[in-house]
C-alpha cells in the first residue's frame, strides 16, 4: 500500500513538473513573440517619425502628413496594448491624436520649393526619403488605410519630385563641370539629365523648358569641344612646323 502511494506521488510530481515546464515554455514563447512584435512596431514607429521629420527636405502634402500621423497613432496604440504601463507611449499617443485633430497644416508640397543640398550624401538621403515614402504610401494602400485616388495622386507627385531633384542635380553638376572647363564630364551630366527628361511619362512645362536648356547646353559644349580640337590641331601643326624648321635650318659654324 505504501509502495503504491509512493509511486502515485512520484507520478503526480512528474506530471506536475511536466505541466509547470510546459506552462513556463509557453510563457517564454509568448514573451519572445511579444518582444518580436514590439521591436517590429518600434521600427515602424521610428520609420514614420523619421519621414515626418524629413519633411523639411522632402515636402509632404497634407494628405501624406495625415497618413503618416495615422500610421504613428496606430503603431503607438498597438505598443500600448503590449505595454499598458508605459506612460511615455500613452503621452506620445495623446500628442499624435491631438495633431490628427488639428486640421491646420502648413505643409508645402511644391516641388519648386525644394532646395538641393551641396553635399552628395544629403542629396542621396533626399532620394532615399522619397523612395521610402512611396513604399509606405503603397503599403498603407494595401492595408486599406488610404484610397486609390489619393495614392495615384501622391505617388505621381513624389515621382515628379524625384525627377526634378535628379534633373536639377545633374544640371548643377554639369554647370560646375563647365565652369571648371571639364567639358567631357559636363556633357555626361547633361546627357543624364536629358535622358531623365525624355523618358519620364510626366511631360509638362517644366520638362519642356529644362529639355530645351539641356539641349542648348549640349550644343554649346559640342561647339566648345570642336573649337578646342581645332586649337589643339593648330598647336600641334605649329609645333611640327617649328620642329621641321629647326631640323632643316642652316647649321651654324663655330
Amino acid at each position: 500500500m505504501l509502495v503504491t502511494l509512493i509511486i502515485t506521488l512520484i507520478i503526480a510530481l512528474v506530471i506536475i513538473a511536466v505541466i509547470v515546464s510546459a506552462i513556463q515554455q509557453h510563457k517564454e514563447r509568448l514573451a519572445t513573440l511579444k518582444r518580436a512584435e514590439y521591436s517590429k512596431l518600434r521600427a515602424v514607429l521610428e520609420d514614420s517619425e523619421e519621414l515626418l521629420v524629413n519633411s523639411a527636405n522632402v515636402p509632404l502634402s497634407p494628405a501624406v502628413n495625415q497618413m503618416l500621423l495615422k500610421r504613428v497613432a496606430f503603431t503607438l496604440r498597438a505598443m500600448v496594448e503590449l505595454e499598458p504601463g508605459a506612460r511615455d507611449l500613452k503621452q506620445r499617443l495623446q500628442e499624435t491624436e491631438n495633431q490628427l485633430t488639428d486640421t491646420n497644416t502648413d505643409n508645402n508640397a511644391s516641388a519648386e520649393s525644394v532646395t538641393l543640398p551641396d553635399n552628395d550624401q544629403q542629396l542621396i538621403g533626399m532620394i532615399k526619403g522619397i523612395k521610402r515614402l512611396r513604399t509606405v504610401l503603397r503599403g498603407e494602400h494595401a492595408r486599406g488605410n488610404v484610397d486609390t485616388q489619393m495614392v495615384i495622386q501622391e505617388d505621381r507627385r513624389l515621382e515628379v519630385l524625384q525627377l526634378r531633384i535628379n534633373v536639377e542635380s545633374q544640371i548643377k553638376r554639369g554647370n560646375q563641370a563647365r565652369t571648371n572647363n571639364m567639358l567631357g564630364s559636363a556633357r555626361q551630366y547633361f546627357e543624364k539629365a536629358l535622358t531623365a527628361l525624355t523618358n519620364t511619362p510626366h511631360q509638362d512645362d517644366y520638362t519642356n523648358t529644362r529639355k530645351s536648356e539641356v539641349l542648348q547646353a549640349l550644343e554649346d559644349i559640342a561647339t566648345q569641344l570642336k573649337e578646342g580640337n581645332v586649337r589643339d590641331r593648330e598647336k600641334k601643326e605649329e609645333k611640327e612646323n617649328k620642329d621641321l624648321d629647326e631640323l632643316f635650318a642652316p647649321k651654324r659654324k663655330w
